[in-house]
Formats: C-alpha cells, sequence, structure tokens
C-alpha cells in the first residue's frame, strides 16, 4: 500500500466505523419497517445486552441481587463505559429519574430514536431482574432533539406513569 494512501487525512476508525453503520442500520429499519417496529428488533437487542451486563455487574461485585441503589450506580457505570454521561437527577422510593449529558451513540443518534430502545431495554433488564419490576420511560432524548436525555424508572407495578414495563424472571 503506498504511503500517500496510509497518510490520506480519511477520519475513519473502528468506533467511528461502526457508530456510522448502526446509524444507517437503525435508519433503514425505522424508513422501511417504521418506528415502532425497528424499536421492536432494537429492543431485543436491548435485552440480550442487558442481560449479560447484569450478569457481568453481578459477577464482578460477587452479588446474586442488586439493591436500589446498587442498580442506580450500575446504570450511571455501565453509560460512563460506553462514553455516555448518564447522573441521577432524583432518587425517591418509587423511582429514578437520569440526565444525560452525552449519548453514547455521538451524533449519529439524531433523528434514530429507534436507538433510545437501547437504554430502555438496558436499564428495564437490569433493574427488573435485580428488583423485580421496573417501567422505563424515555422522557427526553438526544436522538428527538433536545439538548440531553431524560429517563426515569419507575419500581412501582401500580403508577400510572407511562412507559415500557419490565419483569423480572425470578
Amino acid at each position: 500500500m503506498s504511503k500517500n494512501i496510509q497518510q490520506a487525512p480519511v477520519l475513519l476508525n473502528r468506533d467511528d466505523f461502526l457508530l456510522q453503520m448502526l446509524r444507517h442500520l437503525s435508519g433503514t429499519l425505522q424508513d422501511v419497517i417504521g418506528l415502532q417496529e425497528a424499536e421492536g428488533f432494537i429492543a431485543l437487542v436491548g435485552q440480550k445486552i442487558g442481560e449479560e451486563i447484569n450478569q457481568e455487574y453481578r459477577q464482578a461485585l460477587q452479588l446474586d441481587r442488586l439493591n436500589k441503589a446498587q442498580v442506580a450506580e450500575v446504570l450511571v457505570d455501565l453509560k460512563k463505559r460506553v462514553h455516555g454521561d448518564f447522573y441521577i437527577i432524583e432518587e425517591t422510593d418509587s423511582k429514578i429519574v437520569f440526565g444525560n449529558r452525552q449519548c453514547p451513540f455521538e451524533d449519529k443518534v439524531i433523528g434514530r430514536e429507534a436507538l433510545c430502545m437501547m437504554t430502555s431495554n438496558v436499564f428495564g433488564v437490569i433493574a427488573a431482574e435485580n428488583l423485580t419490576y421496573a417501567k422505563v420511560s424515555i422522557d427526553e432524548s438526544i436522538a428527538r432533539g433536545h439538548s440531553g436525555c431524560k429517563v426515569t424508572l419507575h419500581f412501582d407495578p401500580n403508577s400510572s406513569a407511562e412507559g415500557i414495563e419490565y419483569y423480572g424472571s425470578e
């Protein structure tokens, strides 16, 4: 390969390539089958990833189950590890409200609302597997044009709050 090609100012690396691929994949799904169906496909992937991440944290912490405070810490930590910037806005007995200043999908998420199902499912699966029940609502998102994200994790199954419900397997 010639040095000219290797030294060409092409901004290409694995992370950028994967983000671009994910953007186009989710966009194609949204365009071809619609937002709701695209969210369904991405939700299945998010569920699997949530299960794997939950097991990894449980094993690393040597715990059979995480309590609510640990779930909150794990969710913030995992997002930091994938270059998100989640933080807790509010925490009560019945819910945790998270804010986010940076999406792990960077600007590739804009207009790709279906990708928010990754957060919903990863949060919902981890919370429900440890606390038996969770409901997740994406109240604001960078994907929808907001300056940040606001995600609410509800723990009361009798809550009238909108969101997607998750149930633990145990």
